[in-house]
């Protein structure tokens, strides 16, 4: 998959990329040295570059890396993303699946860290209680931030002023201001290191959680559509500040391709092998619902600029978030090598439209549901029949297969429509309220008007 969209190539020699397959015993003891050489490399400083755009983002140490998952997985490429950008201050709640396989294979584990030994905290509970597991970490980390917090004012004496102050109000929404409050953090351990007593014990134990955490709560379709779906529904109204990031692969991938509420219709798998005759839940719309969730629907092989950006909005938001990320597989009986066409397609046939909802937006005076990808242009036929769990029906039930993709199209069509109301009613509630502002404005304030 990496060789085939690697985009940069050798414009002297037509088919030679920056990566290229090759047989490994010839170049085995050449790349060893080319290896050694990288790894002593130094890091890009983190301080010194916004990851506002897919080169700068790349340019960060991934902390996910030589995975055991499939070749050619859908999933990790965002895994790898959120690892980059997060990746030295994330705790990280993952659901029993694919991504707790690979994620936490012995007795080597692609979860790193850096030079300076931080790196993502990964825990792995059951298939049914991972949103609940991740909300109590989010829950003990406010609660010893709480206490921090009381104790830092506690020892304001022995501190300052001005360390009390920046470490209570410190600005933490870049790398920047992470690395400034983790400076302060060490002058704070260095202040206590003499001072014996119970409280200046208990500080010294929680002062890394006043440097900001980003909590990840990451699983597949089956756990979030499903099986653990009442657990996501309570984090998400919780109104607390997670992000669920769920990889869907519409289908219970790890344990052999069984259908789920992800499934869309008429795609062939085990428990729907006359093809799936409903459509798949729109767990998004779900979410956006509450109107206080950050929701997201992204595409890697359509748009990467788009899937950036909605991992960074999600996570800067203060409350709960949901980005929906389209992970081909090989369940879907397709060429590994061209996962990332498929995506594309499923978003031009409108199966997957990508948009992101930030509930903030609305404060600002803006839209907050912003539709990022354009109405269906191509048959959905065109899509589903590179893969093998649409065709599979075809050979077994032609007339049943024609039906269901019928019934699918209408979906994609139902959906649009919904989705570009959903636009509409939205801009129509943004107009109101700046009508409602001038008109307040114009009139001036009752205290003006005295």
């Amino acid at each position: 998959l990496c060789v085939e969209v690697c985009p940069a190539k050798d414009k002297s020699q037509v088919g030679r990329k920056a990566i290229n397959m090759a047989a490994q015993p010839p170049i085995r003891e050449q790349e060893v040295c080319n290896w050694n050489f990288f790894l002593n490399l130094p890091e890009i400083d983190r301080t010194a570059l916004v990851p506002n755009s897919i080169k700068n983002s790349q340019l960060l140490q991934p902390l996910f890396e030589f995975s055991g998952a499939c070749a050619g997985c859908g999933e990790t490429p965002y895994v790898k993303l959120v690892s980059q950008l997060f990746g030295d201050r994330s705790i990280i709640a993952n659901a029993t699946g694919c991504s707790s396989i690979y994620g936490g294979n012995l007795p080597t584990t692609p979860w790193a860290t850096n030079r300076d030994g931080r790196g993502p905290a990964w825990s792995n509970s059951l298939f049914e209680d991972n949103a609940e597991f991740g909300l109590g970490m989010r829950l003990t980390l406010d609660k010893q931030n709480e206490y921090a917090r009381e104790l830092v004012q506690q020892f304001g004496a022995e501190l300052g002023s001005d360390l009390v102050n920046g470490l209570l109000h410190a600005d933490q929404s870049d790398d920047g201001g992470i690395a400034a409050q983790r400076a302060r953090v060490t002058t704070l351990k260095e202040c206590l290191h003499n001072v014996d007593s119970p409280q200046a014990r208990d500080l010294l134990s929680l002062a890394d959680t006043l440097v900001k955490k980003s909590v990840w709560i990451i699983g597949g379709d089956g756990w979030a559509y499903d099986i653990g779906y009442g657990g996501v529904d309570h984090v998400i109204a919780s109104g607390r500040n997670v992000n669920i990031l769920v990889l869907d692969t519409e289908v219970y991938s790890n344990t052999g391709g069984q259908a789920s509420k992800a499934t869309p219709r008429a795609a062939v798998a085990k428990f729907a092998a006359d093809g799936k005759a409903t459509p798949r839940k729109d767990l998004g719309l779900i979410a956006m619902a509450y109107g206080t969730v950050y929701v997201a629907r992204v595409a890697m092989g359509y748009s990467d600029v788009q899937t950036l950006n909605a991992i960074r909005e999600a996570e800067a938001y203060n409350g709960p978030s949901l980005v929906i990320a389209y992970s081909h597989c090989i369940a879907h009986g397709i060429n590994m090598r061209k996962g990332l066409d498929q995506q594309k397609l499923a978003v031009q046939a409108g199966l997957w439209p990508l948009y992101r909802f930030n509930p903030d937006r609305l404060s600002e005076g803006k839209n907050p549901l912003q539709l990022d990808s354009k109405a269906p242009s191509i048959p959905i036929a065109q899509y589903a029949y590179n893969e093998t769990r649409y065709k599979m029906l075809v050979q077994s039930d032609e007339q049943r297969a024609a039906h269901l993709l019928a019934l699918a199209q209408q979906d994609v069509q139902r959906q649009w429509q919904h989705y570009h109301q959903l636009v509409d009613l939205y801009e129509a509630e943004v107009q109101a309220q700046v009508t409602a502002a001038a008109a307040a404005s114009s009139n001036g304030s009752p205290k003006e008007q005295a």
